[in-house]
């Protein structure tokens, strides 16, 4: 007798139903299952059966503050940042806590339910980081959450944040950051490199770097990335975020720059709700568009991953905790529409994401592994991503943590459809 049977269930790009089984908080059949044999069954009808999401860069130190202390009027990086600053004097636990937990709530009952999340380090008392590891510990029962210690003020151009960091893992921070992009000078940028693969190599963290998040081509620090990876030897733990500038890169380099970042073993994620709407505000028509090149990135061999980034921060004024919505944006940006590559699309937010927070050992869909999942209703992948919708169902461990309604709509043909009366001559 198995605790939960989900009957009628089909896998990706699978047009066979399959029935679902799980036990003791674990996967425990697949297939063909007898009837009657759960606790508790439940008819899938047809829905589409995935893995998780994977949020794999957020800031969840940011969220829902957007308006506060005023709203970002030039959409810029620039004034988000300075916002940013401003806001963030009025940080405490409490306020971090309420809304980053309102927000983990949002994702949860949208199929997220592994999140690694940057947190700012740059305050002196470590306020939202210490939130943040606080709220990992809170929610592991249902959802799995990384905490990335992250020098948005840069790490050289404030000299302070190297202890911060330290002190950072030392409390048990998951990863290290830099964004060496905003470093006074590349010289700087590169020494905040330095400095964080040491930190990661000595306290056996993962690196996740902010990166070229610039309409500028002359901003190559991914490179220095995949190289500071291989020298260290710390290859898959190594994740570079954003990459805007690649976009502008010229073809003979950037193919140069892709047999690097493929021998280096290290992982991309890109943003593109946040960053088709900030990238190409400096530039006159026509406008960049405001992605890395994750197409080429994917085809040559690169693991690349989707992320949402923002909600509704000073950066970005919208979201929902959606990773449908950011890879519905991402095969409009990257020209993926093939049906192949709107595939490849939803793995960027399954399985491709997982492999950036490096938990394939415990994630997907095989026996054995936590029964953790999710069904939407849709026919097939251009239909999961046209409609955005709800989850049906959302599994952790073996328990049901969400479940949406199925919507219904009263079409009133009469009213839409009269046809006018026949006119006598």
């Amino acid at each position: 007798m198995y605790d939960l049977v989900f009957r009628n269930v089909r896998m990706q790009r699978e047009t066979a139903p399959v029935h679902i089984a799980v036990r003791d908080r674990r996967i425990a059949a697949i297939g063909d299952i007898p009837e009657n044999s759960g606790k508790r069954i439940i008819d899938g009808t047809g829905h589409i059966l995935l893995p998780p999401f994977v949020e794999s860069h957020i800031h969840l130190d940011t969220v829902l503050t957007a308006g506060e202390p005023a709203w970002n009027e030039s959409g810029t990086l620039f004034e988000g940042i300075r916002l940013w600053q401003q806001r963030k004097q009025r940080l405490s636990r409490e306020d971090v806590m309420k809304r980053a937990e309102k927000v983990l709530r949002m994702q949860a009952a949208n199929g997220v339910l592994h999140v690694r999340t940057q947190a700012d380090i740059s305050d002196p008392d470590l306020t939202a980081l210490k939130a943040l590891l606080e709220l990992r510990e809170r929610v592991k029962p249902y959802l799995n959450l990384q905490v990335i210690a992250f020098p948005q003020d840069g790490i050289c151009s404030c000299p302070d944040n190297e202890e911060r960091l330290e002190e950072a893992l030392r409390l048990g921070a998951d990863g290290v950051g830099a964004i060496p992009h905003c470093e006074h000078t590349r010289e700087e940028g590169m020494r905040s490199l330095d400095i964080c693969f040491s930190l990661a190599e000595h306290y056996d963290r993962f690196v996740h770097v902010f990166c070229d998040e610039l309409d500028d081509g002359h901003s190559r620090f991914l490179e220095a990335v995949a190289d500071y990876a291989l020298r260290t030897g710390l290859r898959g733990r190594v994740t570079a975020s954003h990459a805007n500038a690649s976009a502008y890169y010229g073809e003979a380099y950037f193919q140069k720059l892709l047999g690097l970042l493929v021998r280096s073993g290290i992982h991309v994620v890109c943003c593109p709700l946040i960053n088709s709407a900030m990238q190409g505000r400096f530039d006159s028509f026509p406008k960049g568009r405001g992605i890395a090149r994750i197409k080429e990135m994917w085809r040559a061999g690169v693991n690349v991953s989707i992320a949402h980034d923002d909600i509704r921060t000073p950066f970005y004024p919208l979201g929902a905790g959606s990773l449908l919505q950011a890879a519905h944006m991402a095969v409009h940006l990257a020209h993926m529409t093939g049906r192949e590559e709107m595939e490849e699309a939803v793995r960027m937010v399954t399985t491709r994401a997982a492999r950036v927070l490096q938990i394939e050992d415990r994630y997907g869909l095989d026996i054995g592994k936590p029964a953790s999942f999710i069904l939407l209703p849709a026919e097939d992948t251009p239909e999961l991503l046209s409609r955005q919708p709800a989850c049906r169902y959302v599994v952790s461990h073996g328990t049901i943590v969400a479940e949406t309604a199925p919507a219904a709509t009263t079409l009133l043909e009469q009213l839409l459809f009269q046809r006018e009366p026949e006119r006598k001559c």
